[in-house]
């Protein structure tokens, strides 16, 4: 119980201070100091976008926003001078004598709520946007982890859960309890066989009457729904892995069939080659210059993170920054201070 108290505490010290910085940024942006700082644009990452339902324990809320917040940031980016262009042509702007910055959209994973509520959205604000597709959960065969975990947790009080030395009983019972949990076993996937403490997870869910497959079918687009999503030419596909592991911790071989094997996924879809790959989570353990070279190799011309900048004439075309719409400080104030870059500035490493 201790424990997860901390956790509470020091997630509600780092979301008070990420806070701090965007206002503070927000004023900066406002006063047009470091008016450098956005360099020639960005590209946004988001994941769900659907109408906010409460929920008592949410530790994915950071993954949502709202259409109208959608809506309101397209406004207020194109209000402060940012013009929007598709990710194929990334490459293009960062080489032409058109200094007004650029913004890109994606979102990641192909989430049924891409196609109802953020499509109308883009076709309205006339802004072209990439989807991410995650070829296992289009065919059904593979599972997301972090939301078949926050339906377990939810609905127990204590589950029994193997971190490789044998079941043992986690509390679940009070929200604090909850996010230790779910801070604990996240950390385990992310520690060593994703694949597998992903299988034992998904035992684990069975155990309680969860079907992590039936989740993945209720919450991401199949073949049909992203041919619906393509019939808007503001929108396209991208590849984002068969499985949705972290492709720094797989091998050699395995890091390049998944990545072939997600691209043929598209290709299949769509009739031709996507150009733009994301790695799945995107952060710097998740991510090396291996798998730089490969996606490169495999004839990508773009490839996103998830950390965080501003895009320069100098970016590396397949280590690029991306900026979180965090469903968590859904603003338009923040909004500015995101678009103004100056938040790279001040925690070049953290912010967004």
């Amino acid at each position: 119980m201790k424990q997860g108290f901390a956790g509470l505490v020091r997630y509600h010290v780092k979301r008070t201070a990420i806070t701090g910085g965007l206002e503070a940024a927000h004023l900066l942006a406002r006063t047009r100091l470091l008016g450098e700082a956005r360099g020639r644009g960005a590209i946004f990452t988001l994941h769900h976008v659907r109408p906010k339902v409460r929920r008592a324990f949410d530790p994915n809320a950071h993954l949502e926003i709202t259409p109208e917040f959608l809506e309101e940031a397209i406004v207020t980016l194109r209000r402060d001078g940012y013009r929007f262009v598709p990710l194929e042509e990334l490459s293009a702007c960062l080489g032409s004598a058109d200094t007004r910055p650029f913004a890109c959209f994606t979102l990641d994973d192909g989430y049924r709520n891409n196609l109802d509520h953020a499509l109308p959205v883009f076709e309205r604000q006339d802004v072209p946007f990439t989807v991410f597709v995650t070829a296992g959960y289009v065919d059904r065969t593979h599972t997301l982890w972090w939301e078949t975990l926050a339906d377990l947790l939810s609905a127990c009080r204590t589950i029994r859960f193997d971190f490789g030395t044998g079941a043992e009983n986690v509390a679940s019972e009070s929200l604090a309890e909850k996010q230790a949990a779910f801070n604990r076993i996240a950390a385990f996937v992310h520690a060593g066989d994703e694949a597998r403490a992903v299988a034992s997870l998904n035992r684990a869910a069975g155990r309680h009457g969860i079907d992590p497959l039936a989740i993945t079918e209720r919450l991401t687009l199949d073949e049909a729904g992203l041919r619906n999503l393509i019939r808007s030419p503001l929108a396209s596909l991208g590849s984002h892995m068969i499985s949705h592991r972290a492709l720094a911790r797989l091998g050699d071989r395995e890091a390049r069939r998944e990545i072939s094997g997600s691209a043929e996924r598209v290709e299949a879809i769509t009739g031709r080659r996507p150009s733009s790959f994301a790695y799945p989570y995107g952060d710097r353990p998740a991510v090396s210059p291996r798998d730089h070279r490969l996606v490169a190799d495999l004839g990508f011309a773009v490839a996103v993170t998830t950390q965080p900048g501003m895009l320069s004439d100098a970016a590396n075309l397949h280590a690029l920054p991306r900026i979180s719409l965090n469903g968590r400080f859904q603003a338009a104030r923040y909004v500015t201070a995101l678009g103004s870059g100056i938040p790279f500035r001040i925690f070049p490493r953290g912010a967004g």
